[in-house]
């Protein structure tokens, strides 16, 4: 089979695979993306990915400037609040509650929430209008070998693409970073995270609230409303043994230990949705490029879901990647190139995984001790403005 020749390949079709697709088909390079499972653009349909997103300020920048966000600002729920409340004790007992408004740095909501499974389908049909783009289901990446001008991908099929640079948006166990021989740390909390969609009678109000307590966070997000009532996705937190009695659990039983654990805030949660489960781990690669290949989003690196930090850094790592390039329009996967990329991401990966590995350990913690120095360190950060708001702008990805 005859070798065909593209600028860049991406390989892993979600959510920062897309995005990379259309920034860099939009800067005027031929890509190709490649992901061996079929894309899910339904809610209800089997393999759907139940979580969402709340796109923050820079990631709304970076699809704005390629006009994809036109196609899915109207689908977003502005977050103008966070909401950070610590609780103690089953029946959960709330100890304190501290509002970061939107409002203390611009006149922008700190981001806006979609549904994942959405958001695909919106970037999908605008990538169905990119000349340059093309997407390529059901074809796995199965190795490369590279070389100072170009690396040489072998697909399913049999099929053979030189590409001048590779990017890895294939996840944690990321095939790329293994043909890379770029090897990962790992750390375990015996924590699975628990994701799903609820309506409830109180109106959310564009507050995004995330509730402390042993065993982890338990996160509500607003959604658009759902048969005429406030809805929220939740990502709820747990050790792994509980997390798998939560997904198994009757409805009305699940119901009534979801909004316990709510601590009532937005009245009795209706369960939306199905149950999704998956591992909490903070994962780190060892380098993030080698010859012709960087990595981003989960093939980089893999945070708890706190914070909106996931794939807002993932996004930071493809705005990055891309400023770079442009620089060096004639062979993005130049040595230099690769070199900047690294430098400019490397330090923040490592200061949002340690900060975001420390906040959950103490978020989890039963112990009364530690749960006292949740407390303090909440009022704390919020009642010193200065400290507040340089914790807001670093949260969205600022200084």
């Amino acid at each position: 089979m005859a070798r065909e020749t593209v600028d860049i390949l991406i390989s892993g079709g979600g959510l920062a695979g897309l995005i990379s697709a259309a920034v860099f088909g939009h800067a005027g390079w031929s890509v190709l993306l490649v992901d061996p499972a079929p894309p899910v653009t339904e809610g209800d349909a089997e393999g759907s990915d139940l979580r969402s997103t709340a796109f923050l300020r820079p990631a709304r920048d970076l699809m704005a400037g390629i006009g994809l966000w036109d196609a899915l600002a109207p689908h977003a729920t502005p977050l103008d609040v966070l909401e950070a409340v610590d609780s103690t004790g089953w029946p959960p007992e709330v100890r304190e509650r501290r509002a970061f408004r939107a409002s203390d740095l611009g006149p922008d909501p700190f981001g806006w929430n979609l549904m994942n499974w959405l958001t695909r389908r919106e970037v999908l049909r605008v990538l169905a209008e990119a000349p340059r783009v093309e997407l390529a289901y059901g074809t796995a990446f199965q190795g490369m070998l590279t070389r100072t001008g170009e690396a040489i991908v072998t697909l399913s099929g049999g099929r053979r693409v030189s590409a001048r640079l590779v990017i890895g948006a294939d996840g944690r166990n990321s095939a790329v970073r293994q043909a890379a021989g770029i090897g990962a740390d790992t750390r375990r909390y015996g924590q699975k995270a628990l994701a799903f969609t609820v309506t409830h009678p109180v109106p959310h109000e564009n507050v995004s609230t995330e509730i402390y307590n042993q065993g982890g966070a338990f996160t509500m997000v607003p959604l658009p409303d759902q048969n005429g009532r406030p809805a929220s996705a939740i990502v709820w937190m747990n050790p792994g043994p509980k997390v798998l009695a939560l997904a198994g659990m009757e409805q009305a039983g699940f119901e009534a230990e979801a909004t316990e654990r709510s601590c009532h805030l937005f009245g009795p949660l209706t369960l939306e949705s199905a149950r999704n489960v998956w591992p909490v781990i903070t994962q780190t690669a060892e380098r993030l490029t080698a010859e012709r290949t960087a990595l981003v989003a989960e093939a980089a690196h893999v945070l708890p879901p706190i914070g909106a930090q996931g794939l807002n850094t993932s996004l930071h790592d493809v705005a990055s990647l891309l400023a770079l390039a442009c620089d060096a329009p004639d062979d993005p996967g130049a040595a230099p190139v690769l070199a900047a990329y690294a430098r400019s991401r490397e330090r923040d990966i490592a200061a949002r995984a340690a900060v975001i590995d420390l906040f959950n350990r103490v978020c989890r913690s039963g112990a009364a001790p530690v749960q006292a120095i949740r407390r303090t360190g909440l009022k704390a950060i919020y009642d010193l403005a200065p400290v507040r708001r340089r914790v807001m702008k670093a949260g969205l990805g600022g200084a």
